[in-house]
């Protein structure tokens, strides 16, 4: 299936493997990479020794491309970076940051880019920044969103009416079926994410996986929009943030009710009530657990049937 991504980053699919915190370590990725697509190892979750140790398990894992992902938000961003570049990684994206920041340095140095958005407006400042593709995510998505609320439906097209690089669409999609809708819409290939959780290699606890399983139509919801707009499944802790709002509160009330390490709690250690779980409105269409080999030739598979069909009704 070759096209601008699969060139771009040397793989058989035009499907990443979405890098998310404390889902996506180097089983994961390797396993993905191992199945024809982009695996991304998720930084954000990694202190930096840790994050070195999951290269080179990766490394060790598949001789496949496979990249990190590195929100710039985080702490010892420049020890992340050196790291990545010690290791020989070729392929980074960044998001939660300003993409002049650290493209051409990471260019540089032999390493393709990618940057993740959430609008048009940032879409064309990252493209300035010299990137070398873009992911534009609509806010279907689980974790760290964008504020607009803008869904991948009209995102995409509204992107790549401006975008002259290649375009990757992501939100909402884990399925043959959106992969294709999402390239005629325009993009050139699809970034998956909660599919991934509920494989058998993501990092994931195995009680947060059940969960992302039993979700139904709205289970999650966008909030916490004054401090970071985060996609969460509706359990304890995000019944407490709904009251807390009912009162008004400042950012910094609502600051000391999020603390520090929720997502860790939730989707690495397996606290159901008190976690942060994060994942995306498609976990209503995800009913099992199964192997990541397994999922991508359900994708391709329904993707080429979706095809099929397609021009058959035309």
């Amino acid at each position: 299936m070759p096209n601008k991504i699969t060139s771009l980053f040397n793989i058989k699919y035009p499907i990443i493997q979405a890098g998310m915190i404390w889902n996506s370590g180097w089983r994961l990725a390797s396993a993905a990479s191992n199945s024809g697509i982009l695996g991304l190892i998720g930084a954000g979750s990694m202190y930096p020794n840790v994050l070195r140790e999951h290269i080179q398990k990766c490394k060790a894992a598949t001789d496949k491309p496979f990249g990190v992902n590195v929100p710039m938000l985080y702490p010892n961003i420049e020890e992340i970076m050196d790291i990545i570049v010690e290791e020989g990684v070729k392929i980074v994206f960044t998001s939660a940051g300003n993409p002049k920041t650290w493209t051409s340095w990471l260019q540089e140095r032999g390493i393709t880019v990618v940057h993740v958005v959430s609008s048009v407006k940032f879409a064309l400042k990252a493209e300035a920044s010299g990137v070398d593709a873009i992911v534009a995510e609509g806010f279907e998505a689980g974790g760290h969103n964008g504020r607009d609320e803008t869904t991948t439906l009209t995102l995409i097209p509204m992107v790549k009416e401006q975008l002259n690089i290649p375009l990757i669409a992501a939100g909402g999609i884990a399925t043959g079926k959106a992969m294709l809708a999402a390239m005629v819409l325009g993009a050139d290939g699809v970034q998956v994410g909660s599919r991934f959780v509920a494989s058998e290699e993501s990092s994931a606890h195995q009680a947060f996986k059940q969960v992302v399983v039993d979700a139904k139509e709205g289970d999650t919801q966008l909030t916490l929009k004054e401090l970071a707009p985060v996609r969460l499944v509706k359990n304890k802790f995000y019944n407490e943030v709904q009251e807390l709002y009912k009162t008004g509160p400042s950012i910094d009330q609502l600051k000391e009710l999020l603390g520090r390490a929720r997502a860790k709690r939730g989707m690495f250690e397996g606290d159901l009530e008190d976690g942060e779980l994060e994942i995306g409105q498609i976990s209503g269409l995800i009913h099992d657990i199964k192997p990541v080999a397994e999922i991508v030739i359900d994708m391709i598979n329904e993707f080429e049937e979706a095809k099929k069909n397609l021009n058959s009704i035309l």
